[in-house]
């Protein structure tokens, strides 16, 4: 039986350059979708899935999610004071349980794979989750949730998977498949950013792991690799064959906010998910598709 997972990992120490001049001095994770940042979407995935420590690999200018997720007595106290009960129930709600996060800095970004390996020490030797804000799926169940399900039954490495155009399959992880069910996949290879012509599918890894401890040797050796990065994917290819590795068709709409449309169209989902701007939404909506 696999170990329980009980930890996750947040690589938020990205400079977020494709939304700049936006987050010049906001962190991109900070962005909002509808009346909450993605890096809340995120950690509340995780709360949802069973994950009870909460590990934030940070860098400069990153103050604002560690304040997020503080305690902040000034505005409490103002809520408190202006009879806001609802208000400060969702404030309060951001706050996780003492003692259950940790703010690692990553220094210098170098890529996913070295951000990951900057947890190692908080990790242990257990398996861990990797989620990454900048990807938000809208689920029925939480997608972090449904990897987890299929770890506690295959053990080894899980992640998310989803397929994409043949022309995107140079901006993602994509799996060489030895097997499928429609939703398991079992992976005989990995491969980061392949152009085209050269990807073994269309399968391509999103940001939701389920990870093997053991990742953190590979990730060791600091070997660059597209773009001259620390590649997660490229330590991953490396566990291939050692231990299960399977990759999973989620349940649910996944969202690239790393992308501006993508952020826009999140924005519209999330919004049309919520009773209370559900009518206005399609009201707005619609008199921009009479223009």
């Amino acid at each position: 039986m696999a170990k329980r997972v009980r930890k996750a990992v947040f690589p938020v120490g990205g400079l977020g350059t494709r939304f700049l001049p936006a987050t010049k001095a906001m962190p991109k994770e900070m962005l909002p979708v509808v009346d909450k940042p993605l890096i809340q979407y995120a950690v509340e995935e995780a709360a949802a899935a069973g994950i009870e420590d909460f590990i934030f690999v940070t860098g400069r200018a990153k103050q604002a999610i560690e304040d997020h997720f503080d305690i902040s007595f000034e505005l409490e106290n103002t809520l408190a004071n202006r009879g806001a009960a609802d208000l400060l129930a969702d404030v309060k709600a951001v706050h996780p349980e003492a003692g259950r996060v940790a703010y690692t800095r990553q220094g210098e970004p170098r890529g996913l794979g070295h951000a990951v390996w900057c947890a190692r020490d908080l990790i242990g030797d257990e398996p861990f989750a990797v989620v990454l804000a900048d990807d938000l799926v809208l689920a029925d169940r939480p997608c972090l949730r449904q990897l987890l399900e299929l770890h506690e039954s295959t053990g080894g490495n899980v992640v998310a998977v989803t397929d994409v155009p043949p022309a995107h399959t140079s901006r993602y992880g994509i799996l060489d498949v030895e097997s499928d069910d429609g939703r398991a996949v079992a992976v005989k290879g990995l491969v980061e950013k392949p152009e085209p012509e050269r990807a073994p599918s269309t399968l391509a890894i999103i940001g939701r792991y389920v990870l093997l401890p053991e990742v953190f040797a590979h990730l060791e050796q600091m070997s660059s690799g597209a773009g001259g990065e620390i590649q997660l994917t490229d330590s991953l290819a490396k566990m291939v064959g050692k231990a299960p590795f399977h990759g999973l068709r989620f349940e649910g709409r996944r969202f690239d906010c790393g992308d501006k449309l993508g952020l826009f169209e999140a924005n519209i989902a999330f919004a049309l998910e919520r009773p209370d701007l559900v009518d206005g939404v399609r009201h707005v909506l619609a008199e921009y598709a009479r223009r």
